[in-house]
């Protein structure tokens, strides 16, 4: 599967669950820990897991699951693809971090053709 039909299916997915601000942020050019970040907001902490939940149901009926997984329950849930990083976050928890502000020389388009 490649990293952009990695990202069309979490977008969907968490577009699925109602997410806001679904964000995909390409980080080729900035690191080599990741292709891209999909980063979406919930409106509270059940949502933030069932956005989660969706996205990880979703790669795994392709065969594909989260090199890891961290923060279930907190807020702001990290599954790891590899090529490809998925932030679900409470909106307080975006709003503190700012992962966008930290990487804003990056693109930053949610409609982005890959």
């Amino acid at each position: 599967m490649t990293s952009a039909e990695k990202v069309d299916l979490i977008r969907d997915a968490a577009d699925d669950m109602k997410a806001d601000r679904i964000e995909i942020l390409d980080v080729r050019k900035k690191t080599s820990i990741s292709d891209y970040f999909v980063v979406c907001s919930g409106t509270s902490d059940r949502h933030v897991d069932s956005i989660a939940d969706r996205v990880a149901e979703k790669m795994a009926t392709l065969k594909v699951k989260p090199l890891r997984t961290e923060g279930e329950r907190s807020g702001w849930i990290l599954q790891d693809y590899g090529d490809v990083v998925l932030h679900v976050m409470k909106e307080e928890q975006r709003q503190f971090y700012d992962l966008e502000a930290l990487w804003e020389s990056v693109q930053n388009n949610p409609d982005l053709e890959l």
